[in-house]
């Protein structure tokens, strides 16, 4: 009975440990569209260790905000009705393990669709998941991003 309770709870340590040493790579993008000034705005939420690896680049740095800024403008590209938007880097906020990033994308008079490329942190964990809510007059759209598939696009 012992060798067996034993066999029993070395199969669930060893169980445990597999949740334990996978780490799960994701982003979180929610996007809002503001009528009244014809905006798009992003927030997006990074884990902030994953995010520093890449830049290479403490957090809680003054510089961490401009490597952002250029990360961001080099990784998402947003198209509107078939437009190229220029976005725009409105600040960022890390709070322990997480990284905010703050952008936005102006002059979006209509919505019939959004394309969006979005390969945030792909480079550094190929099993990456970036995520992205849309909500626009009522109406919620999703996005998932993954390696080999960085560009989706939903119609409104």
């Amino acid at each position: 009975m012992k060798k067996i309770i034993g066999i029993i709870a070395i199969g669930l340590l060893l169980i445990s440990m597999s949740f334990v040493l996978s780490d799960f790579y994701s982003s979180m993008t929610k996007v809002d569209y503001v009528e009244g000034s014809k905006t798009l705005k992003f927030s997006t939420k990074l884990n902030s260790e994953h995010i520093s690896q890449v830049l290479k680049i403490n957090p809680s740095t003054t510089a961490f905000e401009a490597e952002v800024k250029k990360y961001v403008n080099n990784h998402i590209e947003v198209y509107v009705n078939g437009q190229k938007k220029a976005l725009t880097f409105t600040g960022s906020q890390v709070n322990g393990e997480t990284a905010w990033v703050y952008y936005e994308a102006s002059g979006v008079a209509d919505i019939s669709s959004i394309r969006i490329k979005n390969n945030i942190l792909f480079e550094a964990f190929p099993k990456q998941m970036n995520l992205v809510n849309i909500a626009y007059k009522g109406a919620q759209k999703n996005m998932t991003f993954m390696k080999g598939k960085e560009v989706n696009e939903v119609s409104f």
